[in-house]
């Protein structure tokens, strides 16, 4: 006998009106109001550019005219969004370029603070599997280079023949939801904006990060707030043994000892004791020799080595992040447009998670989007839609844990 499948719900919106819908009524129009947007927006409201914004993430839209044209096709169903409209490409250019894209920054940020408010256990999941024994919160620093088309874009040089934005986030590792994200050009060293990534972090949490945010002063500054830090060590480092905490290796585990720092900048920024950890990493199936430094010297060395493992995990979310939505192909060559792309990039994200927490949705953050892609404007109820499709529950193999499904190699 065929099994009987679980049909969707019908539901009097369509599914983009309901992702739309879980923004509270007078958010847009509020920050439009702060940011001064509304004063140039006469024909194509601000709540207009973030609805069509929102469908060309959803739709990987290529093009202005990809946008416009679509919209346009579906006038009627979009006229239910609150009375969204569907802009020319005059106006959807001309709103890109000159409204302030620090109001989707904002708008971003109070979704986030909003959707926890309402609902506490969204982004309190368990923390990986390796990273069990810390009773505090992880953070994950790290920056993506987001290539742009250099002959365009005079404010994102990067090099001779390129342009580039950069996105510095840090991730909390327990939620796998950003809590700082910084926007600039790609000609910014990453440890200049170090101490502003990590300005939130309190004490006692734990803070992970590459060589490259490895600034003297920051680390200095992390210290004496009481943050634990653990970070790759630079080859030129220049250091002294105080004290050896291990004889010799010992399992992956190669020396773990007490330094100082003799240069003359790293130790007049950095006076104090440090740790540093030699130990065998296992990288793209061959085994390589790593140096990690931290202010700890209470967790085992093995604990140390597998917090800088947990930085991967911030990795594989710019993967997916610029894999699944639409940020190779940008709508407009100015600085604000750029913004508004990225900052909705990662507003389309919250939304995404949001409805997968709701649904319980134990599959690829791939699957979901491409599933809402296709019945964008299909009149179904979305909890109902996401858990009709896929696996059925009690088992299967691509069902898994929440971690595992937004980020791969959490076992």
């Amino acid at each position: 006998m065929k099994k009987k499948q679980n049909k969707p719900t019908r539901s009097k919106f369509s599914v983009l009106h309901q992702l739309c819908n879980l923004i509270p009524t007078h958010l847009v129009a509020k920050l439009a109001r702060e940011h001064r947007v509304d004063e140039k927006s006469r024909t194509f409201s601000p709540w207009s550019h973030v609805v069509s914004l929102l469908f060309a993430q959803l739709t990987h839209a290529l093009g202005l005219n990809d946008v416009c044209d679509a919209l346009r096709l579906h006038s009627g169903p979009l006229s239910a969004i609150r009375g969204a409209t569907a802009p020319s490409k005059n106006a959807l250019s001309h709103a890109n370029r000159e409204r302030n894209a620090q109001m989707a920054e904002q708008l971003f940020w109070t979704m986030l603070g909003h959707l926890q408010k309402q609902h506490p256990g969204f982004g309190a999941g368990a923390r990986p599997r390796f990273a069990f024994r810390f009773k505090r919160l992880i953070h994950v620093v790290d920056t993506t280079t987001i290539q742009l088309v250099a002959r365009c874009m005079d404010w994102a040089k990067h090099r001779r023949r390129k342009a580039a934005a950069k996105c510095h986030l840090r991730l909390n590792l327990q939620s796998f939801l950003p809590q700082f994200a910084l926007v600039t050009s790609a000609g910014e060293s990453d440890n200049g904006r170090a101490r502003e990534v990590c300005a939130g972090v309190q004490a006692g949490e734990i803070v992970i990060f590459d060589k490259a945010y490895m600034d003297y002063g920051h680390l200095g500054g992390l210290s004496g707030r009481e943050v634990f830090w653990v970070t790759r060590a630079k080859e030129n480092v220049q250091y002294r043994v105080v004290r050896r905490l291990q004889p010799g290796p010992k399992g992956q585990i190669l020396r773990d000892e007490l330094i100082v720092f003799t240069g003359d900048r790293s130790h007049k920024a950095y006076p104090g004791v440090l740790r540093r950890v030699v130990a065998w990493v296992e990288v793209d199936g061959q085994w390589r020799e790593m140096a990690f430094l931290t202010n700890n010297q209470v967790w085992s060395a093995q604990s140390i080595a597998d917090l800088y493992r947990c930085r991967w995990g911030i990795e594989v979310f710019f993967k997916q992040l610029k894999q699944t939505l639409q940020l190779a192909d940008f709508l407009g060559n100015s600085a604000q447009a750029v913004g508004w792309q990225i900052w909705i990039a990662l507003l389309t994200y919250l939304l995404l998670r949001f409805c997968a927490w709701l649904s319980r949705w134990n599959h690829s953050f791939t699957r979901l989007f491409t599933l809402l892609r296709a019945g964008l404007w299909q009149r179904m109820d979305l909890c109902s839609l996401l858990q009709s499709c896929g696996t059925t529950a009690g088992g299967g193999r691509f069902l898994g844990t929440p971690e595992q499904a937004f980020l791969a190699g959490f076992g």
